[in-house]
């Protein structure tokens, strides 16, 4: 796996999300049978968040990702450059056998929702969830308010790693992790300085997208 998508997704379960990375998409239609045609960076979904006994929901969002406190789905684009969707996550075609396959929506109702997100960037479907485009990646400038989609910087996603290492490693120091990019760095029980955990390096911000 890409090693941004990488953080994208373990950046996405820590804030409650279910997730699936780098989703293929098939052409099943050609002489030669189903093949790839593209794969989307990013689906994830959180339920809906129940408060709990006192009367709040507990371990709260990170406020960037710009959710409510209903159901809600993503479908994310990852760059390591300057944040903009690709192609294919501005193909109607694409998201629509996207959204059937993943089962978020009826296959009658796809189209239309896939109109309005890519129009508006975020859409209800008719079962009550939120679908949003979310793009990860480098501003080199603050987005316009105008962009059909959220935009989330890396800068971002790991700072928030970071501190919820921090803010939880006696818990995590002493839990077998089997994500990549969480693993903890250092023995069971020790809180390691920052600079000693297995994170990537933050990305540069450069000029162009990938």
């Amino acid at each position: 796996m890409d090693t941004a998508v990488g953080l994208v997704q373990a950046y996405l379960r820590v804030n409650g999300y279910f997730t699936v990375a780098e989703y293929p998409v098939l052409d099943a239609t050609g002489l030669a049978g189903p093949r790839t045609i593209t794969d989307l960076d990013i689906l994830a979904v959180r339920l809906h968040r129940a408060p709990g006994a006192s009367g709040a929901a507990d371990a709260p969002l990170d406020p960037a990702l710009g959710a409510g406190g209903g159901a809600d789905m993503i479908v994310g684009e990852v760059k390591e450059g300057r944040p903009h969707p690709n192609p294919a996550m501005r193909d109607p075609a694409v998201l629509e056998a996207a959204f059937t396959r993943f089962g978020c929506c009826a296959p009658e109702d796809a189209a239309r929702l896939v109109a309005e997100l890519l129009e508006t960037g975020r859409t209800v479907a008719p079962e009550g969830h939120t679908i949003r485009t979310v793009v990860f990646g480098n501003p080199t400038s603050p987005p316009g308010s105008g962009a059909p989609w959220h935009t989330i910087p890396f800068a971002r996603v790991l700072r928030y790693l970071e501190d919820h290492l921090s803010a939880h490693w006696g818990i995590l120091g002493r839990t077998q992790i089997k994500d990549d990019t969480l693993a903890p760095a250092g023995p069971a029980g020790e809180s390691p300085p920052r600079r000693d955990r297995r994170l990537p390096p933050r990305p540069r911000p450069v000029g162009g997208g990938s």
